[in-house]
């Protein structure tokens, strides 16, 4: 008997202490961006609307899900988390690289977004949040949407090699912060570096196609693509930046002549977008030097 008593109560223990696996009303997300030569990751979990009154004060009877005035973990569960592999300006205030717990103080006219060094409590900190370790502080205006968002949406948009925006979507509230970075510091950096060591024609060409696309230094960019086609012969790709680098120039007769190269080039390796792209800019250089004359 004292076995089986025994078998019992280890099933019933087993059964009392067993978990199920229920599907999270607030599922777990993960959303990577890259931008200039940079990244940001932010880990957080996305609650539904559901029909609930979402910020602000009481409707109709319904509290708000989130108050006024009070601290807000930016999703559900535990507080959500942003990464950043670089050193960036948000809202033109300087932060460090680093990863910070994401909290929000929504207000009807007027949020407080913070970046908090703690990344250790769970969900909002409320009762251990301390202000002290806020490493940013910044006040966003939010707006008011037509489309209504179900679940709490963070998301990228405006992203340039220099700037970003991050968005915060729920219901019929959006919030847009800018995120900047210095890309062409880095660049820069990167460029000096790579021409101390040896660089190579590939070097040259992506230094010249770097500076082209940034509308800067064309002059100094032409002798890198020169430098390129020295050292690598003739391709389409080189030809193709010197024929873009000229006409940023205005030498729209020798832009045409980089360009004729380049789409013979690349017709001989079956690259047809390189043909098209180079046969539209000739069209539009021989428009512009008969209009000069």
């Amino acid at each position: 008997m004292r076995q089986v008593g025994f078998i019992i109560c280890f099933f019933a223990s087993s059964f009392c202490w067993a978990q199920i696996n229920h599907p999270k009303a607030s599922p777990f997300a993960t959303i990577e961006q890259e931008f200039g030569l940079s990244k940001i990751t932010v880990k957080y979990s996305r609650p539904s609307a559901k029909g609930r009154v979402l910020f602000g004060e009481q409707v109709n009877g319904k509290s708000a899900l989130v108050p006024y005035g009070r601290i807000w973990r930016v999703g559900a569960n535990e507080s959500t988390k942003i990464t950043f592999l670089s050193d960036v300006v948000i809202d033109g205030q300087d932060l460090q690289k680093g990863s910070y717990a994401l909290y929000a103080f929504p207000e009807e006219e007027e949020w407080q977004v913070v970046f908090h060094k703690n990344t250790t409590h769970w969900g909002d900190g409320r009762l251990d949040y301390n202000s002290q370790d806020d490493a940013l502080r910044i006040k966003i205006i939010p707006l008011k949407t037509l489309e209504f968002q179900e679940n709490f949406l963070i998301s990228f948009d405006e992203i340039t090699h220099n700037k970003i925006d991050m968005i915060w979507k729920w219901g019929n509230t959006k919030v847009s912060i800018p995120i900047q970075i210095d890309t062409e510091s880095i660049m820069q950096a990167q460029i000096e570096e790579k021409l101390l060591n040896s660089p190579t024609a590939q070097t040259y060409y992506e230094i010249a196609r770097y500076y082209q696309e940034q509308g800067i230094l064309q002059v100094k960019s032409l002798g890198y693509i020169d430098l390129a086609l020295n050292l690598g012969g003739d391709t389409y790709y080189f030809h193709r930046v010197r024929s873009l680098l000229l006409a940023d120039l205005e030498k729209y007769s020798e832009a045409i002549k980089a360009a004729e190269i380049s789409s013979k080039l690349a017709s001989k390796e079956n690259k047809d977008e390189f043909v098209r792209l180079n046969t539209n800019n000739i069209k539009e250089w021989k428009m512009i030097i008969l209009k000069n004359k």
